[in-house]
């Protein structure tokens, strides 16, 4: 007996020292890991710290935020879109459609090159510059200001380091206002659409958010390759910080305590192992889908060359635009479309009046008010009739158009290889239809810009659902299930989903409060370190 026994110490003896080492060497690695992420912790929680202050709190305001879309007078479309293409000898065209500016009416017509042009309805004129005047007209109208000088007037054609990919539109004007917040409004011409605007204090959040969240000045150096990397290994081991915290903080707290009662730690290393163990989730959180979203950024963004732009000879439009068999004191626009070798024109009506008044969804943050809706036609060209359901038809042949399921030659914009061509429909089932007119989805939410849509969700393996915008022939987003993973991931673990329930302004507040604690626990142990 007595044999056995002491055996069971020395067991007990060996063990307890092969614990103390594990304990000595985690909190060696821990501390070592922390000092080489402190300023990659200080970079993240600083910049992440005034996301919600800048896209909440503090948030810039304009004056109108989309531009309301008239009732177009039959009386003003005194020429033809024919009889102005065949005034100003134009025999092919990509589309067309009508905008309003400066007390007159026009027809935005695309050419084959892409150019934008406007004609006169009344005089079938052609204005001078005109994609530039009504770039201007529309920048005055959203930030309600016809005084200050534009003091700059430019075109841009791909993402930059203020205009980021997130804005979706291209090609854009960006218009810089001669005034004191030096203000600069980006706008779509081609769909009348505010695509952002920035202040001074925006434009200086922009900078500081991408050089310290994004690391954007990585891509200056190097290339989006490095930059990535760099960030997933050095959000790994921040990860790593976090798990030995817990095991030193949390499942091994018992040992240290021991050590606490004979040697009483006191002032900041004392705080700093209080509050570790409670940061530590939100350090893991933070890290794990930072890392999970900076593994979508290897591809580049094509989103915006996903449009379908067939070409239209003007002596094969029979019917004339402004004798078509509709209801025109609904009338507000109309473009043309081409389905299965036939031409329609596609007219964008207001919607008839209900009964019913629809009632607003008070907690809805993308509604603030009812705006009145609009209803879709369309009329075949050649017997100027009404065809029903040619939208869901016309986004089905999109949706295959975009995933190599019908023939490129159109699509002159399109990229030869994208990450969003790689799916196969093949006969898959129609699972779900839906026209989407509002940001309420948690699948297409306000950062996906365009409106309305048709969800079409197909039975793939992928579950593989897109989002198609009729109006412009435009895949406006595509999700798959791995899609779905990683957004719900970044949308719960890094901007705090969860706290949806409290309002916007209580979850921003608690990310902030995170952020915050996550950089106070970092300095604390770091003057820890240079004390010792």
């Amino acid at each position: 007996m007595s044999k056995e026994i002491n055996r069971e110490k020395k067991s007990k003896k060996k063990d307890s020292k092969l614990v103390k080492k594990i304990k000595q060497h985690m909190y060696k690695w821990h501390r070592t890991i922390g000092l080489i992420t402190i300023i990659p912790v200080i970079f993240w929680t600083l910049s992440g710290l005034m996301h919600p202050f800048m896209a909440h709190f503090f948030k810039p305001e304009i004056a109108h935020e989309k531009l309301e879309t008239p009732i177009i007078d039959k009386t003003q479309l005194h020429f033809s879109i024919q009889e102005v293409l065949q005034k100003n000898n134009i025999n092919e065209f990509k589309n067309f459609r009508i905008v309003s500016f400066d007390n007159a009416t026009f027809y935005q017509i695309k050419t084959i090159k892409g150019d934008l042009l406007y004609f006169d309805t009344l005089t079938a004129k052609k204005l001078e510059n005109g994609d530039r005047k009504y770039a201007e007209w529309l920048s005055r109208y959203f930030v309600e200001d016809q005084k200050s000088e534009i003091k700059k007037s430019e075109i841009v054609t791909e993402f930059t380091s203020q205009y980021k990919y997130v804005n979706r539109y291209l090609p854009v004007y960006k218009l810089t206002f001669d005034r004191p917040d030096a203000m600069q409004v980006y706008v779509e011409t081609s769909s009348s659409k505010l695509a952002t605007y920035n202040p001074t204090s925006r434009q200086a959040f922009i900078w500081f958010f991408d050089t310290f969240h994004n690391w954007s000045f990585i891509d200056a150096i190097t290339n989006n390759s490095i930059r990535i990397i760099t960030m997933i290994f050095l959000l790994s081991i921040i990860g790593f910080s976090a798990l030995s915290g817990i095991l030193i903080y949390g499942l091994l707290w018992k040992q240290f305590k021991k050590t606490d009662n004979l040697q009483p730690k006191k002032g900041l290393r004392k705080y700093h192992r209080q509050i570790g163990i409670w940061v530590s989730l939100f350090t893991l959180t933070f890290a794990f889908s930072g890392a999970y979203h900076a593994t979508t950024k290897w591809n580049p963004y094509t989103l915006s060359q996903m449009v379908y732009e067939p070409t239209f000879k003007t002596t094969e439009i029979p019917t004339a635009n402004n004798n078509l068999d509709l209801d025109w004191s609904r009338f507000q626009n109309a473009s043309i479309i081409t389905l299965n070798n036939t031409t329609y024109f596609r007219c964008q009506l207001l919607e008839k009046e209900k009964f019913k008044t629809p009632k607003s969804d008070s907690n809805s943050k993308w509604n603030k008010k009812d705006e009145p809706k609009s209803e879709v036609v369309y009329i075949n060209a050649a017997t100027n009739k009404i065809t029903p359901n040619i939208d869901l038809r016309y986004a089905e042949f999109l949706a295959y158009y975009f995933t190599d399921g019908a023939p490129k030659a159109a699509c002159c914009e399109m990229a030869e290889s994208s990450d969003e061509s790689q799916t196969s429909l093949g006969n898959a089932k129609l699972l779900e239809y839906q026209v989407l007119t509002d940001f309420s989805s948690r699948e297409y939410g306000f950062v996906n810009k365009r409106l309305p849509v048709v969800k079409l969700a197909y039975d793939t393996p992928e579950k593989t659902t897109y989002f198609i915008e009729t109006s412009t022939s435009r895949l406006a987003a595509v999700v798959k299930n791995s899609d779905r993973i990683e957004g719900y991931s970044f949308a719960i673990l890094h901007k705090f989903l969860f706290m949806d329930w409290a309002g916007k302004n209580i979850r921003d507040l608690t990310m902030v409060l995170a952020a915050l604690t996550i950089l106070i626990v970092s300095v604390l142990g770091f003057i820890l370190f240079l004390k010792k």
